[in-house]
């Protein structure tokens, strides 16, 4: 399509314990165990916070939507292929978000993972799009499967409209996304530190852009990424629209909402930490047991069809990796060690259940929709609660239960 040229294993559990070897436990302390344990960044994480049982009632307080998809007075194109991917009621955050954003008004949306934030953005700023073919968005998030994510679902909602976007991420070849600058993009989704580094080799023109959305911003916060955002909203225009999503609210989460935005309006949708879907339990690795040997007699047990582990480093997650497949698994890895190629191949067998299980580092931890996983494993402590928080919430996704289980030695 012409586009026009820019200017610019076998054990069961019983009675708390494996009926075979190794003799890993699950749940209760005894006397002589420590029920906490220090992350790498000191926060002291009781051991009592990674136990929580899954209810199977329906829950309590069912949320009742304010609209329809059909109600949002949007262009009848994008109504059509909202249709067609089989949307109807919005999820809280998309409830609540969407009218205030197709006003225009800036917005800071705090919800937990797994809540549809993306349609919450992505839905009025196309229609915003649509509306003035003028208008460029800039979509800031901390990592390069993220920002694919993003890009994927918004081709999803756009086929046949015309509206082009390009995905400007490190890890993958600057070459490639310089081509594709060249030419009118509505959308430009990426990573700070890849869209500060084409801005500086002035292939992006951020006085273009009236929007911009800043996307778990927590986890840019935690990445060191700030000076890069406050870089990115510095060469902006003003007035401008700002959309700011974050899992959690701090003193520098809330210093840097003062310092972007203006008199946004707040929607807060999260209701508890961690979601009623996912049934959490520790696996207590006693002393002289190799976990490794504990994870491949978990690993075999029919239930653990899809499964994500976590692990602290970017060398022990590949050392993992490399034992579970030695040991017969069907397994891939993720971390920053790999080039961007790696990472989408990995993710993409993981997803189409090509691998039964991916470890990864706590890039994998935070926006990606994987379907199914069944279980998701801390084969290392998380360096904080946070961090716990969106590792399990890889799984229970779109109402289905899930599992999450966290290794303590």
């Amino acid at each position: 399509m012409y586009r026009k040229q820019s200017n610019s294993g076998t054990q069961s559990r019983s009675n708390g314990r494996f009926n075979q070897r190794p003799q890993a436990r699950f749940g209760k302390f005894n006397n002589k165990s420590r029920s906490h344990n220090r992350g790498p960044k000191g926060e002291n994480i009781s051991h009592s916070r990674f136990i929580n049982k899954a209810t199977v009632t329906e829950e309590v307080e069912n949320f009742i939507p304010e609209h329809k998809f059909a109600d949002f007075i949007i262009e009848d194109v994008l109504k059509t292929a909202i249709i067609s991917k089989g949307y109807i009621t919005p999820t809280p955050i998309q409830d609540r978000s969407i009218p205030h954003i197709l006003k225009g008004q800036d917005i800071v949306g705090i919800a937990n993972t797994g809540t549809g934030k993306t349609a919450a953005f992505l839905i009025p700023l196309i229609d915003k799009v649509l509306k003035n073919r003028k208008t460029k968005v800039l979509i800031v998030v901390p990592t390069r499967e993220l920002a694919i994510q993003i890009q994927n679902e918004l081709i999803g909602f756009t086929k046949g409209m015309k509206i082009f976007s390009v995905c400007c991420v490190g890890g993958a070849y600057i070459g490639k996304q310089l081509s594709e600058l060249r030419y009118t993009n509505e959308f430009i989704i990426g990573t700070p530190g890849r869209l500060k580094d084409l801005i500086e080799r002035k292939a992006i023109y951020l006085n273009q852009f009236s929007t911009i959305v800043l996307d778990e911003a927590d986890r840019m916060l935690d990445m060191g990424f700030v000076n890069d955002m406050r870089f990115l909203m510095a060469g902006m225009p003003k007035p401008r629209h700002t959309l700011f999503f974050s899992a959690t609210l701090s003193t520098e989460i809330e210093k840097m909402i003062g310092e972007f935005l203006h008199e946004p309006v707040r929607i807060s949708v999260k209701t508890r930490d961690t979601s009623k879907n996912v049934e959490q339990d520790i696996v207590r690795v006693s002393r002289g047991l190799n976990k490794i040997d504990v994870l491949r007699e978990l690993l075999a047990k029919e239930d653990f069809t899809k499964v994500l582990i976590f692990g602290r480093t970017k060398h022990g997650v590949e050392k993992l990796s490399r034992a579970l497949i030695e040991k017969g698994f069907k397994a891939e890895s993720i971390h920053g060690d790999k080039n961007h190629s790696q990472r989408q191949r990995a993710l993409k067998g993981f997803k189409e259940n090509v691998v039964q299980i991916l470890v990864a580092t706590d890039v994998a931890a935070r926006g990606l929709d994987i379907p199914d996983v069944s279980h998701v494993i801390n084969f290392d402590i998380p360096a904080t609660y946070d961090d716990y928080v969106h590792r399990i919430g890889r799984t229970g996704r779109a109402n289905k239960k899930g599992k999450a289980l966290t290794f303590v030695e």
